[in-house]
């Protein structure tokens, strides 16, 4: 177990990952540096800057590992031969193989990277063509007779002596190289789990991969089971965390981050039991928002932190009786309204999980949320974000509305608009640009009471047309009923049509406001809790620092 530092060459070290010799074990993450920091360790090798030491770990135990580094493929080694397992260093060395062995293919390739012997700068090329004869790809470094044949007309001297150092840096660049002796997966997961290393901080999804792996259950793997299975239902979109936050309180914690931790003390069966729980869980979680929210993918859930939360409530009551989904929908639109999961601590996680697992037992029929609820001016002063809690509250009200677009009365796509790739879907009832033209700036005209949802081509026909002018084009068209079922199916009351006709935006906003609010405290239930100024209640979709 003694660790044993020598001094390695890097392109030997090359050579060793591509022979088989050093892999990558499955639980390491992926390759995640970007361009400019491919770039800065060459530069750093090329002006003899140390780039830190490397730790491997020899051991003929079989483990799961990557078949490939740096978009090259790995050698198989004999079965009775040891290997060593990369354990810090795999950004470094993936660069070093990378950029000295890539084979020429997508042109865009971040190891398609090339050294100039005019500026001594390192640059990425856009192409697979040859480059001018100062130009030197560092793939040509790995055939030293090729890369000095392609020399051999350099009639600069300095530029000569600037590609003899190039090439000299790169074969007799030594790095140190720590192996550790043969131990258990055990004693090697917190070593791995510790490290830090070249900047880029292992995320607690790194760490608990890493801490919990085996050859029995790898929990990337397993969350990305998950993820596949959610695929079709259109939510496999939430964050590793949230997984992690729903396995935790299968395996027996809560949400929190120390019973992520506790993973680790798990034994193998039961991590496979828990994670095989949380696949079912999920799946009726994405169905309760698909068929009783409305809600049509991941990205249009206001807080993350409610699927995980969903996810052990399913759990632990698969099948809920009709009064128990009525309040669990009750719940949904309560949480999302007092923003409650935008401040969600370790001591409410410990709470709701207490309360859900009495919930499914029957010994309270009320999820309480002890959050207050906004005046119905948040709907006048919270700005239309796609990343904004309250806007999609507003986008999943719409949709479980069933709107029809104003101006032609067709069904609103709403699986299209609550993916928030794109915002055509969403229009604001008071143009921006008209009211620009009154003095009503973008902080007043953007806010979520003045949205509404269009299909593109009647987005675009309204333009910057005043209300009054386009509504009445409806009600000549069509009629005044007409237009107020298209109306109410947005959330604006047919009381608010008035005020749109006199072009009145402040009136508007207020009654609308009122409307929507009204509607949502109808779906949250009524009662709850005391209300607060808008300002007072955070809506980012963020993840609490818990």
């Amino acid at each position: 177990m003694d660790p044993k530092p020598t001094s390695e060459r890097i392109e030997q070290l090359a050579q060793r990952v591509l022979i088989g010799d050093i892999i990558l074990p499955e639980f390491q993450r992926p390759f995640v540096w970007k361009r400019g920091q491919i770039l800065e360790l060459v530069d750093s090798i090329f002006r003899n800057y140390p780039i830190g030491s490397m730790l491997v770990w020899e051991s003929s135990q079989k483990l799961a590992s990557k078949r490939s580094i740096a978009d090259l493929e790995v050698a198989q080694r004999g079965a009775n031969y040891p290997v060593n397992y990369l354990l810090d260093g795999q950004q470094r060395l993936s660069t070093i193989c990378g950029v000295l062995y890539w084979e020429p293919g997508d042109a865009k390739s971040v190891w398609n990277v090339y050294f100039d012997l005019r500026t001594t700068k390192f640059h990425h090329a856009d192409n697979n063509e040859d480059l001018p004869l100062h130009q030197i790809p560092l793939r040509r470094l790995a055939d030293p007779a090729d890369y000095f044949r392609r020399l051999s007309a350099l009639d600069d001297p300095k530029l000569r002596d600037r590609a003899d150092l190039l090439f000299n840096r790169f074969k007799d660049y030594h790095v140190p190289l720590v192996t550790l002796g043969d131990m258990s997966i055990n004693d090697v997961a917190p070593v791995f789990e510790r490290i830090n290393s070249t900047g880029t901080r292992l995320t607690i999804y790194d760490l608990m991969r890493a801490a919990t792996w085996s050859p029995e259950f790898d929990l990337g793997r397993t969350i990305e089971g998950i993820r596949a299975s959610l695929e079709v239902k259109k939510f496999h979109e939430f964050d590793n965390k949230t997984f992690l936050r729903a396995l935790a309180a299968a395996s027996g914690g809560d949400f929190s981050s120390a019973s992520i931790d506790a993973l680790r003390d798990l034994k193998r069966d039961d991590l496979v039991r828990a994670a095989g729980s949380t696949k079912k869980a999920a799946e009726r979680a994405a169905d309760f928002l698909a068929t009783e929210i409305g809600a049509p993918r991941s990205e249009s859930l206001p807080y993350a932190n409610q699927f995980a939360f969903l996810c052990e409530l399913f759990r632990v009551l698969p099948h809920p009786t009709g009064e128990q989904l009525t309040e669990i929908k009750r719940w949904f639109w309560l949480t999302t309204l007092s923003g409650y999961f935008s401040g969600w601590d370790s001591g409410q996680m410990a709470t709701d999980t207490r309360a859900v697992r009495q919930f499914a037992e029957g010994k309270i029929k009320k999820l309480s949320v002890p959050a207050a609820i906004a005046s119905a001016n948040l709907w006048e002063v919270k700005p239309f974000r796609s990343n904004s809690a309250v806007s999609k509250m507003l986008g999943l009200m719409l949709a479980f509305n069933k709107p029809l677009d104003l101006l032609n009365g067709q069904r609103i796509d709403v699986g299209k608009s609550l993916s928030w790739s794109n915002d055509k879907e969403y229009h604001h009832f008071f143009p921006q640009a008209y009211l620009a033209r009154r003095r009503i700036g973008a902080s007043k005209a953007n806010v979520v009471g003045n949205i509404v949802l269009l299909t593109s081509k009647s987005n675009i026909d309204i333009r910057d047309s005043a209300p009054s002018e386009y509504l009445r084009e409806i009600i000549e068209r069509e009629g005044r009923d007409s237009l107020v079922r298209r109306m109410e199916s947005n959330l604006v009351p047919e009381s608010a049509l008035d005020a749109a006709l006199a072009d009145d935006y402040g009136a508007f906003l207020k009654i609308r406001a009122q409307h929507v609010h009204a509607v949502a405290q109808t779906m949250a239930g009524t009662g709850y809790g005391p209300a607060l100024p808008p300002e007072e209640i955070e809506d980012s979709d963020d993840d609490p620092t818990e």
